[in-house]
């Protein structure tokens, strides 16, 4: 069976209505994946993504991780239809939402809504299994302690990755200074345990016809809410009325200024893991200026 076939298939079988594919048209903006809009009998659309099948894990943590965002009813998620492979390849199939520029107010409801998301909890940080961040694994044994989880699952991990991948010596050990002093950071401040979309920067968001927000291309699981709100900050695209909005319906600790560092470092660190180059020389800066506010 072919991928094309296969995905027809499947979303017969997820839909319950038979699909038969008419025409397909790819997508850009994507460096991971190969993503396209199909569309079949009665002008009905899906999102496609596709990559080979050994990301079928990947694409299936994709899926759970939408539900598990849909479950807050807070912020319009994308429903994830299917997951499958043929062919050598692996795919997951999605419902196709046309984006639109949105209004005057769509940043508000952005930084309200996802306020709200951040407000659906759960016992434990972590999440029930692994997922990944771009292509790179993300740990998510659960744990009751926040700090513990930061310096072993998400920093420490991306280290241990980094040294794999021949980043110098200096990072290194400015890297397991800071993981030995990392309760510093929280003396004060004990965080909500949240679910959190986990990659959120401005290509993981839009608005659609109704100029409503939609996240999506999450990397799940709970943690702190200053991660997420962290990482909108990291490469910008995000409006002021949504900070402001945010701060209305949830206002973040005073201690979050010093933190935000800390949680933009697991994504730099991230990127070096992915694409090398002068990433790392800005991880290490950042190093620097956490490692300065150590006693």
């Amino acid at each position: 069976m072919s991928v094309t076939d296969a995905i027809c298939a499947g979303i017969s079988q997820a839909t319950q209505q038979e699909f038969v594919l008419e025409r397909q048209a790819p997508v850009g903006g994507g460096s991971i994946n190969t993503a396209m809009v199909v569309t079949g009998t009665c002008g009905r659309q899906f999102f496609v993504k596709r990559n080979a099948s050994d990301k079928l894990e990947m694409f299936s943590a994709e899926a759970e991780g939408l539900a598990d965002l849909a479950e807050a009813r807070a912020i319009r998620i994308p429903e994830a239809v299917c997951v499958g492979e043929a062919a050598g390849e692996s795919f997951i199939v999605m419902e196709y939402i046309p984006f639109a520029p949105g209004n005057a107010g769509s940043a508000s409801d952005f930084g309200r809504q996802l306020a709200q998301l951040h407000r659906y909890s759960a016992d434990k940080f972590g999440w029930h299994r692994d997922n990944t961040i771009g292509t790179t694994p993300q740990p998510n044994a659960q744990s009751r302690d926040w700090v513990a989880f930061l310096r072993e699952q998400r920093l420490g991990f991306q280290l241990e990755l980094a040294h794999g991948k021949g980043v110098g010596a200096g990072l290194l050990k400015k890297g397991r200074h800071l993981l030995a002093g990392l309760d510093f950071y929280f003396e004060t401040y004990t965080p909500a345990v949240s679910i959190l979309h986990g990659d959120l920067w401005s290509g993981n968001y839009a608005f659609d016809s109704d100029s409503a927000p939609i996240i999506f291309d999450p990397a799940v699981y709970f943690g702190d809410r200053e991660s997420d709100l962290a990482m909108t900050e990291l490469f910008g695209g995000f409006q002021p009325a949504f900070y402001a909005a945010y701060e209305r319906a949830w206002p973040l600790d005073p201690g979050y200024a010093r933190r935000k560092k800390l949680y933009q470092l697991y994504h730099i660190l991230n990127h070096f893991n992915l694409f090398g180059g002068g990433y790392a020389g800005q991880a290490e800066s950042m190093l620097d200026e956490l490692l300065a506010c150590l006693p």
